[in-house]
């Protein structure tokens, strides 16, 4: 298995071994993410002080938190030094972190734009390495009932159902739905299959007097509406 063991220089030793103590004397906010990350991991080795390692396992992941917080536990652990309690450590407070951006938004129970739904389902399809197609369920005057995962599949696609979309929205007398996937890829272009299965639902959705409000692909760095877009 590779480990990821390039070496950082250390540019300041003596600092860098008391983290705790500068979040102390200096407040949370002074620290750098490597100096943060040092406080969760802990330790270091004989050769390497935790701030060192945290700054190595940052340099990887480009100084880039959102892609330090999509690795594994089993990722993490082929840096020298990281063992399984160390990468859940950081995998739990990366996604404490999000969680807590996420309940900074003030909760929507009404659905009135592309943004409101973004809002709703941001949380659950961004920092995802496979594809996952959601559904929000909307009764009347755009009220949320609920939302519902409906598959997940890999990194290019998911399979989704109709009839399990539909059968979903029967069940809670919903009088819309808004469809959501998300493109692991980063791409917001939606493909040909995305506008191919947006149509097919709509068509079957008029069957069923049941409204297909708008499709959102979503992903780490934004959404597109194809409502929005005209692509509906």
């Amino acid at each position: 298995m590779e480990n990821y063991d390039n070496k950082i220089g250390i540019k300041s030793w003596a600092e860098e071994d008391r983290p705790r103590e500068k979040l102390s004397g200096q407040g949370r906010r002074a620290l750098t993410d490597a100096e943060l990350i040092a406080i969760l991991i802990g330790s270091g080795s004989r050769n390497e002080t935790a701030v060192e390692l945290s700054k190595r396992i940052l340099h990887h992941y480009e100084n880039d938190l959102n892609k330090l917080g999509k690795a594994s536990i089993s990722e993490l652990s082929k840096f020298k030094g990281i063992g399984e309690a160390k990468a859940i450590s950081i995998i739990a407070a990366l996604e404490i972190g999000r969680r807590r951006n996420d309940s900074e938004t003030k909760a929507v129970d009404t659905i009135g734009s592309s943004r409101d739904a973004y809002n709703i389902m941001r949380r659950h399809l961004v920092d995802l390495n496979h594809e996952e197609f959601w559904i929000i369920l909307l009764g009347r005057s755009q009220k949320v009932l609920g939302r519902e995962l409906i598959s997940k599949g890999g990194l290019a696609a998911t399979i989704c159902d109709p009839k399990i979309i539909f059968h979903a929205a029967l069940q809670h007398q919903a009088s819309g739905i808004i469809l959501v996937h998300n493109h692991p890829s980063g791409n917001l272009k939606p493909s040909q299959e995305d506008l191919t299965l947006t149509k097919k639902l709509i068509a079957g959705g008029r069957l069923l007097d049941i409204s297909i409000f708008d499709h959102l692909i979503i992903t780490d760095n934004g959404f597109t509406s194809l409502a929005d877009a005209d692509l509906m």
